[in-house]
């Protein structure tokens, strides 16, 4: 799915154009175009191998794409990868802080590569600890921190040059949900105070439902971009999940009954039907033995990408809910 740059606007803050790229034979991004706007919170949103460190490696000018263009501000990334770089925050999947050094020094390496020193460079350390609640850390050695104290110490130094785009990898990987919720809250608060572009690739679904809009990669395409809402529209109604013994062989009784089509998905069937909880009562009636239990409820992102795809976003996962935050009889 190919986006058109918007017509008689402003320079997006982030845009990419027929994006490809490929490991030897094996293709990791294929015709990603897509446009993002000043002070947007934009998630790229798949499963593991669906191309967003790919994506991300390239907005960070870690790599050139082997086809295509993209740019930060009109600026190409590969024609002008330095100036990009002073325009770009970059938090990794993974910690770049030196365990052995404390958050200060961290942070004053990094303002050393941007050319920052003295009174100037000091102020905005302790404005950004300060602002990221960690400044009563900042003479501790950067091992001690829980991690979501990490993740608030990698921020603050993204942060110290004052970037117009903040492009982060992963960033709730390792973070409980309390963390995890206020680094999003701070996020949101950043964009407000400072009209800062957000760039985040995730697989987590309460992350992706929390930004403006929301990519969807798959096998390195982009399959569908909007609004988490405009995307859950996308779903024909609510979405019911039954665990089964045999998945394959009540399949194939769902559609003798009801000449319904089920998917198998994480060990489970899922369809969508409206007005789920009349259907259910239907299922259990047809089905007493079969059916071990029922979730129902309203799709969810996750559903979306299902719906699009036939697979969870974390289909290797085990132990994974095909759908969550159903209600279950």
């Amino acid at each position: 799915m190919t986006v058109p740059f918007p017509q008689g606007e402003e320079t997006p803050a982030v845009s990419t154009h027929g994006l490809r790229h490929a490991y030897g034979d094996r293709v990791a991004l294929q015709d990603v175009t897509v446009s993002v706007r000043r002070g947007e919170i934009f998630g790229v949103l798949g499963e593991n191998g669906g191309g967003k460190t790919t994506l991300f490696k390239i907005l960070s000018t870690l790599m050139p794409p082997s086809i295509g263009r993209a740019s930060i501000f009109g600026q190409d990334l590969v024609a002008q990868p330095q100036v990009v770089r002073r325009r770009i925050g970059v938090v990794f999947q993974h910690p770049s802080l030196d365990a052995k050094l404390t958050v200060r020094e961290n942070l004053t390496h990094q303002a050393r590569l941007y050319g920052m020193r003295g009174k100037d460079l000091e102020e905005r350390i302790g404005r950004n600890l300060e602002r990221l609640g960690i400044a009563e850390r900042g003479r501790d050695r950067a091992e001690t921190l829980s991690g979501g104290l990490q993740r608030r110490a990698e921020l603050a130094k993204a942060l110290l040059h004052r970037p117009d785009v903040l492009i982060l990898d992963e960033p709730g990987t390792g973070l409980d949900p309390g963390a995890r919720k206020a680094f999003d809250d701070y996020l949101a608060d950043l964009r407000q105070t400072d009209g800062t572009t957000v760039l985040l690739t995730t697989h987590l679904l309460e992350q992706a439902d929390r930004c403006d809009r929301v990519a969807f990669l798959h096998r390195g395409g982009m399959v569908a971009l909007g609004t988490p809402d405009e995307l859950k529209s996308r779903v024909g109604g609510d979405v019911v999940a039954i665990q089964c013994e045999d998945p394959g062989g009540l399949r194939l009784k769902i559609r003798d009954r009801f000449g319904l089509e089920a998917r198998v998905v994480l060990g489970a069937l899922r369809l969508e039907r409206p007005n789920g909880h009349e259907f259910v009562r239907g299922l259990v009636d047809a089905f007493p033995r079969e059916v071990r239990s029922i979730t129902f409820g309203k799709p969810t992102l996750e559903d979306v990408f299902i719906h699009l795809t036939g697979r969870a976003i974390r289909e290797d996962s085990e132990g994974d809910d095909t759908h969550s935050g159903g209600k279950e009889v």
